[in-house]
Order: C-alpha cells, then structure tokens, then sequence
C-alpha cells in the first residue's frame, strides 16, 4: 500500500510538472508571436509616405494612416477586434494595450536618437520610422504559473527608394 501512495504522488508531481513545462513552453511561443506581430505592425505602418510631401522630394510619414495601418496590422496579426480585445482564434483572452506609439518624421535631423525612459526604449533612427509599444498578458492552461504580461516594443524606418 505504501508504494502505491508513493507511486500515485509521484505520478501526480510529475504530471504537475509537465503541466509547468508546457505552459511555460506556450508562454514562450505567444511572446514571439506578439514580437513578430509588433515588427508587422511597425514595418507597414513605416511605409505610410505623405505623397504631398514626397512629391517635393521629401520622405516623411504620414502620421494618421500609420497609426491606422499599424492598428490594423496588429489587429490582422493577432486576431483581434477594433477595440483590441481578442476575437475568436486569438491567442490571447485579455485586451492588447498599445501604450505608446510615435512617429519619427522629416521634420527631426537624422541620425536621430528615440529615448522612452518609460519603456527602456532606445532606438537609432537614420530615416523617418515609427516606434510602438505594446502590453499584453498570457493567458495560463494552469494555474501553476503566476500571471505573465509582456511589455513588446517594435520600430522600423521607412524604406529608401531605389
């Protein structure tokens, strides 16, 4: 009887313990996935030229279709609603916070250096680009784990033509 008992407690920390790897393991997937969708998002919302501007020979960024590019990359990306709260087959439960969004544009001299002591954030932009942060949270299989939220942050410059 007794080597049962130990057999069935030691079945039972095991099985907890794979529980632990596999949510640890899932966590470590979604957080690439989020980085990816971030430099996604990032990267077409750089391309959003001023065509008034470009057509005076001045690369610059449209501000207002870059933020709305990058929302809607973020929202393809990670499959989510116009409000940023997970639709269904998101991988996500909880809403996704974009905390900061910038826009480095022409009107800064380049080399230009991005600080956000907030967010540890420092960037060295040689060209109009666009920095965004994001917050989100894993949502746990088990409860073995405490809560996870990441903090993801992105950035990209425009592309030189030609």
């Amino acid at each position: 009887m007794g080597k049962f008992l130990l057999f069935v407690l030691l079945l039972v920390f095991h099985m907890r313990l794979m529980a632990l790897q596999l949510d640890e393991e899932r966590a470590m997937h979604l957080v690439f996935e989020l980085k990816h969708a971030v430099n996604r998002a990032v990267h077409a919302a750089a391309q959003q030229t001023d065509p008034h501007l470009l057509s005076m020979g001045i690369r610059a960024i449209d501000e207002a279709r870059a933020e709305a590019v990058f929302h809607e990359y973020l929202q393809a990306n990670l499959h989510l609603d116009g409000t940023g709260r997970p639709a269904p087959g998101s991988p996500l439960r909880e809403p996704v916070d974009v905390v900061a969004f910038d826009v480095i544009n022409a009107d800064r001299s380049f080399p230009c250096r991005y600080r956000n002591e907030e967010h540890q954030l420092d960037v060295t932009f040689y060209g109009p680009g666009v920095v965004a942060v994001i917050r989100a949270e894993y949502p746990r299989t088990y409860r073995f784990i405490g809560p996870v939220r990441w903090t993801v942050k992105g950035a990209a410059e425009l592309l030189a033509g030609g």
